[in-house]
């Protein structure tokens, strides 16, 4: 994820080392999956980069890892019998991606070998051959999971009768809406915004420092308090706009104007590594006025009373004046961007939109309401100001699933059911065939698919 106002998180503060666990105990077998072994540092590994990312566990975390690299072993040994392949160019993509992401995380490649025990290039070898492995291990789940029969209405419509009513999925309300959007001036705001980061260059470049300013004006409320320092990372972690005018500079110089999705930026690098840096940065957003505000909001009020007036069909009106190039073209009709579906639950919409239409009904239109749009959608960042009305097309109420009103929804539930029953028959079948030694290390392990505890 490309956004440079994200938290670099799960910094290593009290990470203990994974074999201080089992200190004084010299690497070993700790378990054999029919001509598969599992090493105690194979889960010493595994839970250094759990904890690295942020994982907890209820339970004993190396239990937790132990099953599933032996359910992994399972598939695995399967997918060598099946003759499945691996695509190198996906498992070199998700290795990097990776790498890049630890070593950001531990602050750069000398971190991130103290914090393993290893070199760069062992490291790489043996996330290398995981990767592969868990590509034949997913693709033989894959596989298994695929062999289900056809699920057919009647398997749906017994799915129902044999299922307490309690446990039948119940479809919680959902909005089929429409809208009309219009924008502040952008371009307004950005001159105002490059013209405050042209005076504060050229303070830094008078004497002031960079490290204060970047305290005082800064809009990354993760690093201004840092003195807007980012931390030693992958110029892959950022924007490439704002990676290649770092990558670009001397350390201790300082930047133009950069701009990415964000906002403007002005940089100053402190440190290079190769393709790793660490930098300060100042980040300043376009800003908008009450005066924005209050003239687009007359403008979808007299929109919005011509529609009410009979003057105008909203979805005309949509396509004349809304400035939403992605709804416009469909007479304004919203679209959830996660699944492209029409119908949106109340957890999928936006605060702003939805505490503008809570309240209406079928065939009603929203006041005037500040909103964000979707373009920040897939960078996982916040859209750009927009102001709308809304239209509520049409309101599905909570209901428990039907046949008749909801058969997509209960054959999705009635196909995933079947899959993880294929999948567990297919364990359960192989694991009892299977040659498996559990080092007594782990017998205090309670796993959660009890065919494992039986072969403790």
């Amino acid at each position: 994820m490309k956004n440079i106002t994200l938290t670099l998180a799960a910094i290593l503060v009290c990470l203990p080392v994974g074999a201080q666990k089992y200190k004084g105990v010299v690497d070993k077998s700790v378990a054999v999956v029919g001509g598969e072994t599992i090493l105690l540092s194979d889960i010493e590994a595994e839970v250094q980069q759990a904890r690295m990312a942020g994982s907890s566990s209820d339970r004993d975390l190396r239990c937790e890892i132990l099953q599933a690299m032996m359910e992994s072993k399972i598939f695995l040994m399967q997918a060598r019998i099946d003759s499945l392949t691996v695509g190198s160019d996906q498992v070199e993509a998700n290795l990097n991606q990776r790498i890049d992401y630890l070593r950001t995380q531990a602050g750069g490649d000398e971190a991130l070998e103290e914090y393993f025990g290893k070199p760069l290039y062992k490291l790489r070898q043996e996330w290398r051959k995981s990767l592969e492995e868990q590509s034949l291990t997913d693709q033989e789940r894959y596989e298994v999971a695929s062999k289900i029969q056809e699920v057919t209405p009647y398997d749906v419509q017994q799915y129902i009768e044999q299922t307490d009513p309690e446990d039948i999925p119940v479809v919680p309300i959902k909005y089929q809406l429409s809208q009309i959007c219009v924008y502040p001036d952008r371009e307004a705001a950005s001159v105002a915004v490059k013209e405050k980061l042209l005076s504060l260059r050229e303070r830094i470049m008078n004497g002031e420092k960079f490290a204060t300013l970047a305290r005082i004006y800064s809009e990354d409320p993760s690093t201004a308090r840092k003195g807007g320092e980012l931390g030693m990372a992958s110029r892959s972690y950022f924007w490439p706009q704002f990676s290649d005018a770092a990558m670009a500079l001397r350390p201790g110089t300082i930047s133009q104007i950069v701009e990415t999705p964000d906002g403007f930026h002005l940089i100053e690098v402190i440190e290079k590594k190769g393709d790793m840096f660490n930098a300060r940065h100042i980040l300043l957003k376009p800003q908008y006025t009450a005066e924005d505000r209050d003239k687009a909001f007359a403008r979808l009020d007299s929109i919005r009373t011509s529609i009410l007036n009979g003057e105008i069909e909203f979805a005309l009106a949509a396509r004349f004046y809304s400035e939403d190039l992605p709804t416009r073209t469909n007479g304004g009709q919203m679209a959830d961007p996660s699944t492209g579906s029409a119908y949106y639950e109340i957890d999928q919409l936006k605060p702003a939109d939805y505490a503008a239409i809570k309240d209406l009904q079928p065939g009603e239109i929203s006041e005037p309401v500040q909103s964000l749009d979707n373009e920040g959608y897939q960078q996982g960042r916040d859209g750009n100001i927009v102001y709308k009305i809304i239209k509520v097309d049409k309101i599905i109420p909570a209901h428990t699933a039907s046949f008749e009103n909801d058969y997509p929804q209960i054959l999705e539930t009635v196909t995933n059911k079947k899959q993880m029953e294929a999948v567990d028959a297919f364990l359960e079948d192989k694991i009892k065939d299977t040659y498996i030694i559990i080092d007594p290390m782990f017998k205090e392990c309670e796993f959660s698919r009890e065919v494992w505890n039986s072969r403790k």
